[in-house]
This record gives C-alpha cells, sequence and structure tokens, in this order.
C-alpha cells in the first residue's frame, strides 16, 4: 500500500534507474520535473522535439543537457512517433507527453503499424492523494473512454488493476462505483459494475477484489458500510474507483483537486509501456509525480 506520493518517490528510488522518452520536451515544467528525477537518480532520459528550445530551456534552469540526449523534431507529430519507436526499439521504458496535443501523442501510440498498442483499449488512470483518506487513491477512467460499455468497462478495470500491480499491490481492492448498491435493471452501470464483480470471482482479472454495485460513501468509508450493513473488504479500504463514465470520473476528480486539495498524477495504460500524461498547464509537482508513478511501473 502506497500511503502518499513521497512512499512512492522512496519506493522507486528503491530500483534500476528507467529511460524516459519526452515528447515534445521544450516545455519548463516538464523538463524541471524530467531533471530532478534525474538527479535523484531515478531516470535517464531522451528529450524529443525542439533542440534549441530544449537547449535554452535547460540553461534556464541550470541544467547541461548531453547532445546525444536530445533527438531534434520540427512538428509535434514527429516528436511523437520518434518517441514511440524509442519504446517500440527498446530504447526507453515509458512515455512522457510534454507540450503537445494529448490526441497527437495516442496516435503515434496506436497506430497498427508502427505504434506500441497491445490489441485493447488504453485508459486512463489519475493517481490521487488525498487529505483525509489513508492512501493512494486511484480512478479510472475520467480521461479517455467517454461512455465505456460493459466490454470498454473490463479494459478499464483491467488496465487499472494492471499498474497498482506494478505500482506494488498484491491484491488491488476496486470499487465499481455507482449512485446505489443495488442491482436495477434501469440503471445500466449497477448491472455492469455486478458483471465485473463476477468476472473478477472467476479470475478475469487476476488478482484483485472488485465490489460492486457500491456507493461512493460505502466504497470510501468503513462507517458508514457498518451504518447501512453493507459488508465487504473494500469498505473504507478501496484502492480503485471504477467510474461508470468518463465525466463522472472528470468531475469526481476535479472535485477533490479543486475543493479537498488533493495531488494527482495521470498515467494511461494498456499500451507496451505506460505514460505520464498530463495536461499541458500541469505543476511541475504533478509531472513529477506522473514520472516516478511510471518509472516504478514501467520497469515491472
Amino acid at each position: 500500500m502506497l500511503k502518499n506520493f513521497q512512499a512512492l518517490r522512496e519506493q522507486v528510488g528503491t530500483a534500476a534507474p528507467k529511460t524516459v522518452a519526452v515528447a515534445c520536451a521544450h516545455d519548463a515544467h516538464t523538463l524541471e520535473a524530467v531533471f530532478r528525477a534525474a538527479e535523484e537518480g531515478i531516470l535517464r532520459y531522451i528529450l524529443v522535439g525542439r533542440k534549441d528550445d530544449i537547449l535554452r530551456i535547460g540553461k534556464e534552469l541550470g541544467h547541461s543537457i548531453p547532445e546525444n540526449a536530445i533527438l531534434h523534431t520540427e512538428t509535434d507529430a514527429e516528436a511523437a512517433e520518434t518517441a514511440v519507436t524509442l519504446i517500440r526499439e527498446g530504447k526507453a521504458d515509458f512515455l512522457q507527453k510534454g507540450l503537445m496535443q494529448t490526441s497527437t501523442i495516442l496516435k503515434a501510440v496506436v497506430n497498427k503499424e508502427t505504434g506500441i498498442g497491445l490489441g485493447r483499449p488504453m485508459s486512463h488512470t489519475a493517481l490521487l492523494e488525498i487529505p483525509g483518506y489513508h492512501k493512494l487513491l486511484g480512478v479510472a477512467d475520467g480521461g479517455m473512454i467517454p461512455a465505456p460499455d460493459l466490454e470498454a468497462k473490463r479494459a478499464i478495470l483491467h488496465n487499472a488493476v494492471e499498474l497498482f500491480r506494478r505500482l506494488g499491490y498484491e491484491r488491488p481492492m476496486v470499487s465499481a462505483v455507482c449512485a446505489a448498491e443495488t442491482v436495477s435493471p434501469k440503471i445500466i452501470e449497477t448491472v455492469d459494475a455486478a458483471a465485473l464483480k463476477e468476472a473478477a470471482q472467476t479470475g478475469t482479472f487476476g488478482s484483485c477484489y472488485v465490489e460492486g454495485p457500491i456507493s461512493l460513501d460505502l466504497a470510501l468509508d468503513k462507517s458508514s458500510a457498518e451504518i447501512k450493513g453493507y459488508k465487504s473488504p473494500v469498505c473504507g479500504e478501496t484502492d480503485i474507483l471504477l467510474v461508470p463514465t468518463m465525466a463522472a470520473g472528470n468531475m469526481m476528480v476535479k472535485s477533490l483537486l479543486t475543493f479537498a486539495g488533493a495531488k494527482m498524477v495521470g498515467v494511461v495504460t494498456g499500451a507496451r509501456r505506460p505514460i505520464a500524461l498530463n495536461s499541458r498547464s500541469a505543476s511541475f509537482e504533478e509531472k513529477y509525480n506522473s514520472l516516478l508513478a511510471c518509472a516504478l511501473a514501467g520497469g515491472q
């Protein structure tokens, strides 16, 4: 169990350094995060993008970048394709999105001929450090698949559980959250949640425990579950919230960031290697923590 991002940093610090391929690395917050992780011995880097801008920003940050650590590209699409090629050729362990549109890097990742897809849907997992909750909490998928059907939810669940196992969890606790904890044919997410629980019981997702349908309060607060008489090992111990739609996950995460003082990292899984995926406006800290998560997950 990882209590917070500091625990994540301590755990990744015990592993061998990994190599990150940074697509469109000409961005100050991205480079600041990469340089800090490199200085701490957590990773090595290959910077892909506009060479002159990368060197200029590196100089402004007081960091001398080896010439052979930069691959010059003219366009965002070329940077994405080059970074993905580094993964495919085994020269890097994971990707970091720099100053570029998410759609551009994902297009390169899923390219059937030159990409690094695995033939299943990729999905986004937010890792949150929330004041008042005793460990990191995953939310999937609040960033990639807008209205997942049952098969897409299977892929989202598989990807999130795989990520947590790579982070060191032996048996992640998953709550398929809905507006209620009873199955209703009129509320499709409750039907899907029950199906996912049944699939987990037959070993479909490997070592994990899936509960559903379950309401958010029962998933995160053991006392609420006791009051309602709801018994499950996930109550108050949930590691991953599987949300019914992208909108639900997106609003949940942004509410926690805005009103609860949460901190977040974003990771895309379902490709050969994880992708550190943050908003272009994300802070240095968010990008740094995303690098830590991917460095740990990418080396398994």
